[in-house]
């Protein structure tokens, strides 16, 4: 039987879900990483790991650390730095042909007003890390957009890069695509009246099809960002069709199985058991 590392921080539903699913298939040690000392260049033995930190940060160097083992981690320390950063990952995208929103990167307030005057108002005005939604904001018009910059500036040095991007007048929902290994076992469409549709900030959980070309654009997605298990978030462009927001290296799942029957927790557990066996 493998033996499979779970590096965790917080155990939420989608963790316990896990768990319960991998022991019924491998050896599991679960590895607390807040209340862990990991040494860089130390020894432990496993086959594989598999990340489910909510904290960048904490999922970041325990995935280095661990990888400094020789143990292959999922997902791999470099996949998780190019998913965390808006515009690392949307850049990768694009090289690889995947529709995205028009996005520009302004360095002071000014400049981020003037991004936002090209884009043509409304804007979207993100922070380069963050999930959620969280510090997402809209912005109407050249005063809106001089505050929400004024704002982020005051808030340290990383938010002082403004990440402008167009808003895309999406039909009251979005989807959110599960990635694993190379192929999409459920999508879920987040709906609400509110721009923001993340179910973590109210928006209603509902199976959506997978047809042809969201699959392929999801799995491309995630191979583009070395995502070996990700939640790909994607808007329906009335022009453009399918548009990619971004790729998430440590997803939740638990609405996508409530709605849509599908186990994920045992699909990644078998990816992951699968891969350890390689």
């Amino acid at each position: 039987m493998v033996k499979v590392f779970f590096l965790y921080d917080v155990l939420r539903l989608d963790e316990k879900m896990l768990l319960d699913r991998l022991r019924a298939r491998a050896q599991v040690e679960p590895l607390h990483v807040s209340s862990s000392i990991l040494e860089i260049g130390g020894y432990a033995e496993a086959d594989v790991a598999l990340q489910r930190s909510i904290s960048f940060y904490r999922a970041m160097s325990s995935t280095v650390a661990v990888e400094s083992w020789g143990i292959r981690v999922i997902n791999n320390s470099l996949a998780l730095a190019m998913a965390e950063d808006k515009a690392w990952s949307l850049s990768v995208l694009y090289q690889h042909k995947i529709p995205v929103p028009r996005t520009l990167l302004a360095y002071s307030i000014d400049s981020a007003v003037e991004a936002a005057r090209k884009l043509g108002f409304p804007v979207v005005m993100k922070p380069l890390m963050g999930s959620w939604g969280r510090l997402a904001a809209l912005a109407s018009d050249e005063e809106a957009a001089r505050a929400i910059a004024e704002h982020r500036e005051m808030l340290g040095s990383m938010y002082k890069v403004h990440y402008v991007q167009e808003y895309i007048d999406k039909p009251g929902r979005d989807i959110r695509a599960m990635c694993i290994g190379d192929g999409v076992p459920a999508a879920i469409y987040r709906v609400s009246n509110h721009w923001i549709t993340n179910t973590a900030r109210g928006g209603r959980a509902e199976p959506a099809k997978v047809d042809p070309i969201l699959e392929d654009l999801v799995i491309r997605s995630c191979k583009a960002l070395k995502v070996e298990v990700g939640g790909v978030d994607v808007v329906e462009d009335p022009e453009r069709g399918y548009v990619v927001l971004e790729v998430n290296a440590v997803p939740e799942y638990k609405n996508i199985a409530r709605v849509t029957g599908v186990d994920i927790a045992d699909e990644i557990a078998r990816y992951v058991v699968e891969q350890a066996k390689r």
